[in-house]
């Protein structure tokens, strides 16, 4: 997965609303999100519609989600929309090729195996018996005496019979006529969660909560995810954000994960909340490590760099660094 599709799982990760969603699948909740149908609103997918708003674009929200790598998705249906209001209220209309009614009648055909007479079915019938018009013998077993030989149609209106009706679709809601060529279609996914998203996001949550609970411990009032309003005006998302006496005096640290080296990327993220926000000291968490150049970074712009393989070793990382009881 390119660098640009894993920072921008690790910048979802952060949100309130993709934390939720995410928790039902790594809480053994929920192991598939199916969509649900009902004739008002076709297909929906009420859990998401739950946690962002019905008036939100659930669509977005789960195509963003997908774009980044973090959910993977399998066609369940094709929904027909009427291409004149965007109903999917559509109903399909067998009609005749002749006059193009869709009052037709259909009948099934039936040959006699025995003398090869072949007619629509109602005129094989009487007194409940099977009997052919022809040579007048009783058809008692299928694919013996008889078998089913197609269907055939006649339409009620123009008095036509044919085989093949062609195909033709109303919407309801409009009550527009039109075409397969005309109709739009659209794809209606299941979606689960991608093992690699799987990994990142219960790494990254697992990581924030002991580090949340070390500073509680240590007398710390602490905001995670915390949005602060910089100087600008501007309000900047960090991961955690504690301060003890003053909001003024505050910390902040941002916690950035790869599958071998950060690169130099979140160093200048996180500089550039800080110019704005101006906090009073600045952590990087990088999981493994971090790289040459972000370690220069850091320097440079007297972020705190902190490496660590695990859970433990970040808050023992931490607590030396903070000086903090355990």
């Amino acid at each position: 997965m390119p660098e640009t599709a894993e920072k921008k799982r690790m910048e979802l990760y952060k949100k309130r609303d993709v934390q939720i969603f995410l928790s039902k699948f790594l809480s053994g909740e929920i192991k598939k999100l199916e969509p649900v149908y009902d004739l008002k609103h076709g297909y929906h997918y009420p859990l998401i519609e739950e946690i962002i708003g019905k008036t939100s674009n659930v669509k977005a929200f789960l195509q963003e989600l997908y774009d980044a790598g973090i959910l993977e998705r399998k066609l369940y249906d094709k929904l027909t929309l009427c291409p004149k209001c965007n109903s999917s209220s559509v109903s399909v209309h067998f009609s005749c090729p002749y006059c193009k009614s869709f009052n037709i009648k259909r009948s099934s055909l039936i040959e006699h195996v025995k003398c090869g007479y072949m007619d629509v079915e109602e005129n094989f019938r009487k007194n409940n018996k099977l009997i052919c018009p022809k040579c007048h013998e009783e058809l008692k077993k299928l694919d013996v005496d008889y078998r089913k030989a197609g269907v055939w149609c006649t339409c009620k209106d123009c008095g036509k019979s044919f085989d093949i009706p062609t195909t033709t679709l109303f919407c309801r809601n409009c009550h527009t006529n039109f075409t397969f060529e005309d109709a739009i279609f659209e794809d209606i996914y299941i979606y689960s969660l991608k093992e690699e998203a799987k990994r990142e996001a219960s790494l990254s949550w697992t990581m924030i909560t002991p580090i949340r609970e070390l500073l509680i411990k240590n007398g710390f009032k602490v905001e995670s995810p915390a949005f602060l309003k910089g100087k600008s005006g501007a309000k900047h998302m960090f991961d955690i954000a504690a301060y003890k006496d003053r909001k003024e005096n505050v910390m902040v640290i941002d916690l950035t994960i790869s599958k071998d080296v950060v690169s130099e990327q979140p160093v200048i993220a996180l500089f550039a909340k800080m110019y704005d926000v101006s906090p009073n000291k600045a952590y990087l968490i990088a999981i493994p490590k971090i790289s040459e150049d972000g370690k220069k970074m850091g320097m440079l712009y007297k972020i705190e760099i902190i490496e660590a393989q695990d859970q433990k070793s970040v808050v023992e990382a931490l607590q030396q660094k903070l000086k903090l009881n355990g």
